[in-house]
């Protein structure tokens, strides 16, 4: 789904809360096109601002960054903490799968990106939306819970919702109901942002970090855009409504085709998720405009992007997230800064655990005082040259499923979730993937493996197949075959600088048979985490 434009100029009518109006400049949603759009002005004399917008769940297939993990809460810690789900042990959007548990909150938070920020480098810090899918559980500390390193803290209790929903606001509990004017989330997160804006300190920088509910479901969209994108459908690509062939065995069980019931439905999901965006659209309008008007806007870098993607009808899979394939691990990154020419895009291999780094980078941290397993990507966005870049990234899904029958499909085994009403299933306990995503000069393939008694294999040619229909694990050069093999295992090994090695099509890349080895001396295997 691409990013709906901005309009320029006046506000829209409709919005709580209006804006003076400065000059139409452009703005950041402009830009969407390239696999990494950026903006920018000439850098200030300060340490830079920072925001950082987060939506839920929008793909972006034709540019933009990768995830570590198609799935919300799992991504989401791999933006916090800048390390692959390996290493941050959040594989689900359960307590138990370490969201937003205490374990997360002993271990991880006290070395995210924004903790560091506001410890080390002084920045005001502003966190405002939806943080992890199970934050505010009663034994997870509740609400009362503000996690370490945040100034102002506006979270919302669990999942994506719109209205009649519960904030904590610097640990304190404050309930919204069903009133459109002071109750739709993303509107309330609008106005925080500009009272903090108003009200901050202005002899610090500042880190804001927004995290709208749109497009999550249940895709509850302002009142006044609720008849917008009315002829609008979900796009039909080479791989919408056909079967997953040669696939793992959770892709070949949908039904091909599918029902027009299906369809409709899903075809209203993506009307909706895009009416939604447009009060996005309003909030960031909105937050431009102000930066503009109090003269910060040159000293801020915006980025824009999303924890997951999403996919509506591909391989006749109705919707969700949770697989493999672009729609899922590709999001939106749009930045725009100091130093940042305008209208430029790059091809560079970027992944959302290079977005802490970065913004360390940005207010001057030494990152070799991190863990983190990404990088800063600050030299490419300043266009510099030469530069010695990753060629490969890793993806990591534990898939959800418990040893019961899914009461929606009381025919299926145990072990399925997510289900439809026609008994299509977007998930399994042996969902359980890892992949290596490379790109270089010569290379643009997916190679996956599955934690199932098959130990299934996918791998994909996006050169010649960019929408993933042929799988050609049987048919690819065995010796390239286990090139990849080896280095998703080194990859599911790795912590900190050795995530950031040579891939196999760069020219340092070094097969090193001892590496296939652990320390006590037996075969190094995968890393699929059953358990915490």
């Amino acid at each position: 789904m691409r990013l709906l434009p901005l309009a320029l100029g006046v506000p829209r009518r409709g919005s709580p809360r209006h804006l003076p109006y400065c000059s139409s400049a452009p703005l950041l949603l402009l830009l969407l096109g390239g696999c990494l759009g950026v903006s920018g002005a000439a850098a200030g004399s300060r340490r830079p601002n920072v925001v950082l917008l987060l939506a839920d769940d929008q793909d972006e297939v034709l540019g933009g960054m990768y995830v570590p993990s198609a799935l919300c809460c799992p991504s989401r810690a791999s933006i916090l903490t800048g390390k692959y789900p390996h290493n941050h042990h959040v594989v689900n959007n359960t307590l138990e799968g370490n969201c937003s548990s205490k374990s997360w909150q002993k271990i991880q938070e006290p070395d995210t990106f924004p903790a560091i920020l506001r410890s080390m480098c002084g920045y005001q810090t502003f966190f405002a939306g939806k943080y992890l899918n199970e934050y505010g559980a009663p034994d997870a500390g509740g609400l009362a819970h503000v996690p370490l390193g945040w100034s102002y803290w506006y979270a919302l209790e669990k999942n994506s919702k719109y209205y009649n929903y519960t904030l904590s606001i610097n640990g304190k509990a404050r309930k919204h109901g069903e009133n459109y004017s002071v109750d739709y989330l993303t509107d309330v997160l609008a106005n925080v942002s500009l009272d903090f804006l108003d009200y901050k300190s202005n002899s610090e920088p500042f880190f804001m970090m927004i995290s709208t509910p749109a497009p999550h479901s249940p895709w509850t969209a302002a009142p006044q855009y609720q008849n917008t994108f009315r002829n609008v459908f979900a796009p039909r690509n080479k791989n919408f409504n056909i079967h997953g062939t040669n696939k793992h065995w959770l892709i070949r069980q949908a039904k091909t085709p599918m029902t027009n019931s299906s369809i409709q439905f899903l075809d209203n999901a993506f009307r909706k998720r895009w009416q939604t965006l447009l009060s996005v659209d309003d909030l960031v309008e909105k937050l431009v405009k102000r930066l503009e008007c109090s003269r910060e806007l040159n000293d801020t870098y915006i980025f824009y992007t999303s924890d997951n993607g999403y996919h509506t009808g591909q391989f006749s899979l109705p919707i969700d997230k949770r697989q493999l394939y672009e729609f899922d691990i590709k999001v939106p990154l749009l930045v725009r800064g100091p130093g940042i020419k305008p209208n430029q895009t790059s091809k560079m291999l970027v992944a959302n655990i290079d977005l802490g780094p970065t913004i360390l980078d940005i207010a001057g941290y030494n990152l070799n005082k991190t863990q983190m397993d990404g990088m800063s990507f600050l030299p490419i966005l300043k266009g510099a040259s030469n530069l010695t870049w990753r060629s490969d990234v890793l993806v990591e899904y534990q898939g959800e499923g418990r040893n019961v029958t899914d009461p929606t499909c009381p025919s299926l085994s145990p072990g399925v979730s997510q289900c439809f009403p026609d008994c299509v299933c977007e998930d399994a306990y042996n969902n359980t993937y890892a992949c290596v995503r490379t790109m270089s000069e010569m290379w643009n393939l997916q190679y996956c493996e599955f934690d199932d008694q098959e130990v299934f294999v996918e791998v994909y040619n996006l050169t010649a197949d960019p929408h993933q229909i042929n799988n050609i694990a049987k048919s690819i050069d065995p010796e390239l075959l286990g090139k990849m093999n080896y280095r998703l295992m080194m990859l599911q090994s790795c912590s900190g600088p050795t995530c950031r090695t040579p891939g196999i099509f760069d020219p340092g890349y070094r097969f090193d048979p001892r590496l296939m080895f652990n320390n006590h001396g037996s075969v190094r295997t995968r890393r699929f985490s059953k358990h915490l």
